[in-house]
């Protein structure tokens, strides 16, 4: 199969939502000399387009999609959305965004072509989930990957009623039905909400999110057109459903699509939350912890379709279209609504009559491409689609005539908000007819037409859904911050903090969070009347944290303390690595004393339960000369260095006497483990020790976002510059060439290929064995057998063998059968720390 891979440079930037790639790829696409980037919704597009229109100009920036098009005389950048991308324009970088939408059903096999074919001449950059690494690698072999790390926290909340709802959220529903549902409850109950539906026009859609921006409303209800990269001051995500309609089935989402809409929730360095609300049944814990962490199944299907279209004759068209993967990892894409289109209407007499050329044939397939933005049914999309093709055969373009007697049927402002939302989808499909080439005569004047009509009912419809879903901000607030009633502040489960009803802040743990609408009127006295009247509930607080059990206070990944839904505190570096100092985050009138106390012994507690071998070692090495507990000189040097580096030392920087055997045996029952290359701690690589020296690295480094800990189970896997060798050598692995392998592992490896050196081995048997234990392919394989200082050797007569490189001939005295190597002690056996310890 070809590819277009032959270019310089193809970037993969992956992970969560809240990572910064899209904005990434905007900087590093502007800093070339023309670019292109894809994008999955026309809102988004439209979003970028104006933010590059900001930067560089409207007469260097082209928006291209399928109802849209601005085009100035000599663009350098293109905006579009995938579907609509120009492929045949060169340009130096080109963008794919939400590349794991190649997995997507309904419109995964447009995302697969881009990702098999679309190219940059100078550089391509996917961006998208972490799922989509392993299945890029398989088809764009040489991809460099970038890995970006979520800028804050999300954490998992619970169940609450829409009426408890914390404000600044947004609800999620999978239907223009269950958003208006929730929208109008919301209303009753809350004092209003936007609505944001991936239907929605761009101007309607902007100008319900200014709403949600400016505050005049605290809450949004939307699809789940919001995890695709809209971007909003979102503090919390409720679910109100958990299964969708992809177009053919109503199914349960999966949880990387939960994720993707969850992650929506806290921008940048603000921390977020989600949870469930309504009907909806509550997250599973084991779904929880893979969505605050981010770990979902890897992508290992892409949804294609056949690009290469026969245009010979309708039987040859449709049998193109249906024609199989050319490869495994590809699946035929459901046909499409094109496709359905083309099939009903190639048994047409009258079409299969006009469409007999190839010319006729591309243009009856050009047709069918129309979105059926009505979604009425098959059978009235499939009639408008041949009307329009009878037209452009006979006529040559859609005549002026009917044309404008279907744009005046959509021309009527008046109606609810379900009829002019159908008279926006009819008058998107005029649109669209109005940009495609040679469909009309006057294609300008039709664009601006139908962008004249589409503005005027957007603006009506924005109107009607003001009407409907908002009650408008009233002046109780006002009246009671100019008459001092404070008295009735009040606070709700949330943490909402009000004063006659109205919103004045948030009681964030132990932190007065003020509103941003109510600070700009009275900051101080708001302030001042806030901590004044939650002088009781932050004292309740402070009573309930020093009295709460250790199972109720949780680490995030980012050293970040929760406890009660709220981060109180977080880690700070300490007078020593392993142990850090707790920062606890409260108000400045606030009396921290109990809670530095509480919180100081649970992190001690955590320290001690999951590091207790690394305790021990740090405490023998500080005991004085004499005393029962004291290491001798030697190895009291090795424990303090395996306590400053968290538990690892590499045995290249450590001098090691040639008679250090009392010194090596006085270290056994700690558990120390004298590797060829590594001196560690096996009972601390078991993933819940290895993540918190992860995270006490991360912290003593400080580092403003600790690194991830390597996925629990994982002992092998490629190394990528989103990591760092010293994270990872706290985690418990060492990178050899081009790979990150746990210490026991690459413990385990070599006494393999010492095996193999010893009994004459077969190269080729002894690589496939390596490549098992690595779980790795051949090429990485080989390059850290090479890294590890071992290469093939040719032999006369005989099948290549594993030496050593530059490997001296052993002496015939030496040459004794050599022992059986003792492999290193399994890291989760409760004897692990009483193993033998090696000597090399």
């Amino acid at each position: 199969m070809h590819r277009q891979d032959t270019h310089p440079k193809v970037t993969a930037v992956l992970g969560p939502t809240n990572t910064g790639k899209t904005f990434f790829a905007i900087e590093r696409m502007l800093a070339h000399k023309s670019g292109m980037i894809g994008l999955p919704l026309r809102l988004l597009a439209r979003e970028v387009y104006d933010r590059i229109v900001k930067l560089r100009g409207p007469h260097e920036v082209a928006l291209i999609t399928g109802e849209e098009k601005i085009v100035p005389k000599f663009p350098r950048f293109y905006v579009c959305t995938v579907e609509a991308m120009p492929l045949d324009i060169p340009v130096a970088c080109l963008v794919i965004d939400e590349i794991q939408l190649c997995a997507d059903p309904e419109r995964g096999h447009v995302f697969t072509d881009r990702l098999l074919h679309a190219r940059g001449t100078q550089e391509t950059m996917l961006l998208g989930s972490d799922t989509m690494r392993g299945i890029i690698q398989r088809f764009v072999p040489k991809t460099w990957f970038v890995s970006r790390a979520r800028f804050s926290d999300l954490a998992y909340t619970g169940p609450k009623k829409l009426t408890r709802l914390p404000r600044r959220s947004a609800v999620v529903g999978f239907s223009a039905d269950d958003v208006y549902g929730i929208a109008e409850i919301i209303r009753r109950q809350r004092g209003g909400a936007a609505v944001v539906l991936g239907a929605l026009s761009p101007r309607t859609r902007n100008a319900q999110v200014q709403l949600y921006q400016s505050a005049d409303v605290d809450f949004l209800v939307a699809t789940d057109a919001i995890g695709m990269g809209l971007n909003m001051d979102v503090d919390h995500v409720a679910f109100a459903a958990r299964d969708k309609f992809d177009g053919a089935r109503m199914r349960p989402l999966a949880p990387a699509e939960i994720g993707q809409i969850a992650g929506r929730a806290g921008r940048y360095m603000n921390d977020g939350t989600f949870g469930v609300t309504g009907d909806c049944e509550p997250f599973e814990d084991e779904l929880v912890q893979r969505l605050e962490t981010h770990r979902y199944d890897p992508v290992r299907v892409l949804q294609w379709r056949n690009g290469a279209l026969d245009f010979r004759g309708l039987a040859a068209l449709n049998e193109s279209l249906e024609a199989p993967p050319p490869e495994r990892g590809l699946v035929r894409a459901r046909p499409a609504s094109d496709a359905v289109a083309l099939r009903i209407l190639s048994v047409d007499e009258e079409v299969a009559a006009l469409a007999t050329s190839r010319e006729s044939v591309a243009r009856l397939w050009d047709v069918c491409q129309l979105p059926d933005f009505r979604k009425l049914s098959t059978d009235e999309h499939v009639k408008l689609v041949r009307n329009i093709f009878l037209f452009l055969s006979k006529d040559g373009v859609i005549p002026d005539d009917w044309l404008a007697r279907q744009i005046a049927r959509a021309d009527v402002v008046e109606g609810d908000v379900a009829t002019l939302s159908g008279r926006l989808a009819q008058i998107r499909t005029y649109t669209y007819a109005a940009h495609r080439s040679g469909w009309t005569r006057d294609s300008a004047h039709w664009q601006g037409i139908t962008g004249a009509v589409e503005d005027r009912l957007s603006d009506a419809l924005h109107e009607r859904l003001t009407q409907r879903f908002i009650d408008r901000r009233t002046s109780v607030l006002m009246k009671h911050l100019r008459d001092d009633e404070f008295a009735s502040l009040a606070l709700d489960e949330a943490g909402g903090v009000s004063i006659g009803g109205e919103a004045i802040g948030k009681l964030e743990g132990f932190r007065f969070v003020p509103d941003p609408r109510a600070v700009g009127i009275h900051g101080r006295t708001l302030r001042a009347a806030a901590l004044k009247g939650l002088e009781s509930e932050i004292a309740a607080r402070s009573t309930a944290l020093a009295a709460a059990e250790d199972a109720t206070i949780t680490l995030s990944e980012h050293g970040k303390l929760w406890w009660d839904g709220a981060i109180v505190a977080r880690l700070a570096p300490g007078p020593s690595p392993l142990a850090p100092t707790i920062q606890i985050l409260a108000d400045a009138h606030v009396k921290t004393e109990g809670l530095q106390a509480r919180l100081d012994a649970w992190m001690t507690a955590r320290i001690t339960t999951r590091l207790g071998p690394l305790l021990a070692l740090r405490d023998a090495a500080e005991a004085r000369t004499g005393s029962t507990d004291a290491l001798p000189g030697e190895a009291r040097g090795i424990a303090h260095s395996l306590a400053e580096n968290f538990a690892s030392l590499d045995r290249k920087t450590l001098p090691l006497p040639e008679k250090l055997g009392p010194q090596i045996r006085a270290l056994r029952r700690f558990g120390v483990w004298f590797g060829r290359r590594t001196v560690y701690l096996p009972k601390l690589l078991r993933p819940d020790a290895a993540g918190l020296l992860t995270l006490l690295w991360g912290v003593w480094t400080k580092k403003d976002a600790p690194p991830a800990p390597p996925a629990p189970g994982l002992t092998s896997f490629a190394f990528d510059n989103g990591n760092e060798p010293a994270a990872l050598q706290a985690g418990g692995f060492a990178v050899i060439g081009g790979r990150a392998i746990r210490f026991d592992m690459l413990e385990r490896l070599e006494d393999e290929l010492e095996k193999a050196l010893a009994s004459g081995n077969d190269a080729e048997a002894v690589h496939g064995q390596v490549v098992s234990l690595l779980g790795s392919s051949k090429d990485e394989a080989r390059s850290v057998l090479a890294a590890l200082g071992w290469q093939t050797i040719e032999v006369a007569g005989a099948k290549p063998v594993w030496r050593r490189a530059r490997e001296k001939q052993p002496r015939r005295q030496d040459r004794a059968k050599p022992k059986k190597p003792e492999p290193p002690p399994d890291p989760n056996s409760p004897f692990a720390g009483l193993a033998a310890l090696r000597l090399r």
